[in-house]
């Protein structure tokens, strides 16, 4: 295993950056989300709805981070909030039918499974004025989508609708990009939410407690978290961003669970008891909440020190403008976490893909000579298989390089220094040889020590 050193002398990684990978994961999705779902029709929970308005609005400038990454799966999960909103605080169910349309169309067609117990609701109780909601908002979003696709294909079709065909009835061989058990999104909740995870699944114990207060209501807002998390286990191809529409629905379950820790010892029949057994349960809550912010920060120290050298790797281009206009950079194995063109400086006029063995499609330089977005460029296929055309041929003409340097037996193309000169050298952390639970939470002390850590860098061609 190389030593950290190298890091050292060459950049050091910035514990606080703006870009760091799965920030938002931690910091919105746990506190965030728990601020927002503190509230109930009666009263605040855990805390005033001062602070927790205040702790939404701080975390938002987190969220516009994260919004440059996953835009899609973060807008429908403003969207499911909105929605929720509209049926527990403000009883409009027309409102929350009509959001939960927008998020569908303009969002994510099969988050359509999280609206649907909230849409059966919403028309039992206003069926007509319901109905007309959905309905025109639909229409119209669908209108104007196909409008787009025409203005953009230039044929009619509807991307909504080839979305849901492709994937529904079978197309990309999604397994390319690797596959997970069933456990995957239950140890990932636990990563991102940890103990507040846990609470919102135990929601359906507490129902008998916690449906004296929010009966029937809350329990139509939580169950698309059951319905949504059964579904997504049972499809082989997984990723944390499948989970994004029911995130608000994890902080919302473990609110109520949270609120309703007195309840558990206080007499049905007396709503005013307060028995030293009530009192004490009253003392616990704050204290679960405190448990659980403090993992959440424990996770995002972990996120950022461990896993954010690609994005702070990147960053050092814009130093190295000297090379001149048309330069290439190449990334091998590394392409999945390649983290977007807007890292790459406009002197570099191609990123390339290297050949290490991925067979799956890869992203390959916009050719507007084939007739821009209506063309259908023949090195692409429906079926997510590698294209001969994705990769470069001349490693030659790679001017940089990108390359993770792990303890394996394998060769690897920037230990040729007479080809290669390393312009930053970042530690990032080993998954394969760091024990689960010092790799997902920063124990102090202990975090450095247990963990084995690699080198993610970023080469520059000698010049000869």
């Amino acid at each position: 295993m190389e030593s950290s050193k190298p890091a050292d002398e060459l950049v050091k990684l910035n514990p606080t950056s703006d870009y760091a990978p799965g920030m938002e994961d931690t910091l919105i999705l746990t506190m965030k989300g728990i601020a927002a779902g503190m509230q109930n029709t009666g009263e605040s929970v855990l805390c005033s709805q001062d602070f927790s308005s205040f702790v939404s609005v701080l975390l938002d400038a987190t969220l516009v981070v994260a919004l440059s990454r996953r835009f899609l799966a973060e807008f429908v999960f403003y969207v499911c909030h909105e929605s929720f909103v509209g049926i527990i605080f403000t009883g409009k169910p027309a409102f929350a039918v009509a959001v939960a349309a927008v998020g569908v169309i303009l969002g994510w067609p099969f988050s359509i499974l999280a609206f649907l117990p909230i849409t059966i609701y919403s028309l039992a109780r206003r069926f007509k004025q319901t109905f007309l909601a959905g309905a025109i908002t639909s229409l119209v979003l669908l209108v104007l989508s196909v409008l787009v696709d025409y203005y953009y294909y230039k044929r009619w079709t509807s991307s909504v609708f080839n979305l849901i065909v492709y994937n529904v009835l079978g197309g990309g061989e999604s397994h390319l990009y690797g596959i997970e058990g069933p456990l995957f999104y239950l140890r990932n909740g636990f990563n991102n939410f940890n103990f507040c995870f846990i609470l919102g699944l135990l929601f359906l114990a507490f129902l008998p407690i916690a449906r004296r207060k929010y009966a029937p209501d809350l329990l139509i807002v939580v169950s698309p978290l059951y319905i949504w998390l059964g579904l997504m286990s049972l499809q082989p191809h997984k990723e944390e961003r499948f989970l994004y529409p029911i995130y608000p629905l994890v902080c919302v379950a473990a609110s109520a669970v949270i609120e309703s820790f007195p309840d558990l010892f206080r007499d049905k029949y007396n709503p005013h008891d307060n028995s030293w057994p009530v009192v004490i349960a009253k003392f616990v809550r704050p204290l679960v909440l405190g448990l659980i912010l403090s993992a959440s920060h424990a996770r995002t120290f972990s996120l950022i020190n461990g896993y954010g050298a690609p994005l702070e790797a990147y960053k050092i281009l814009e130093h190295y403008d000297d090379v001149g206009t048309g330069s290439t950079l190449c990334v091998g194995s590394e392409w999945h976490r390649f983290p977007s063109s807007f890292f790459v400086p406009e002197y570099i006029s191609e990123v390339r893909w290297i050949d290490d063995g991925f067979r799956g499609l890869l992203p390959l330089p916009f050719n507007s000579t084939l007739g821009g977005t209506a063309a259908a460029p023949p090195y692409f296929n429906n079926k997510n298989k590698a294209s001969t055309e994705q990769f470069i041929r001349d490693i030659e003409a790679c001017t940089f390089l990108v390359e993770l340097q792990l303890n394996r037996p394998y060769p690897s193309r920037g230990s040729d220094l007479s080809t290669w000169e390393p312009i930053a050298a970042l530690p990032y952390l080993d998954r394969e040889f760091s024990p689960s639970m010092y790799r997902s939470f920063f124990i102090p002390y202990l975090w450095q020590e247990k963990n084995v850590f690699g080198m993610y860098k970023l080469f520059k061609r000698v010049s000869k």
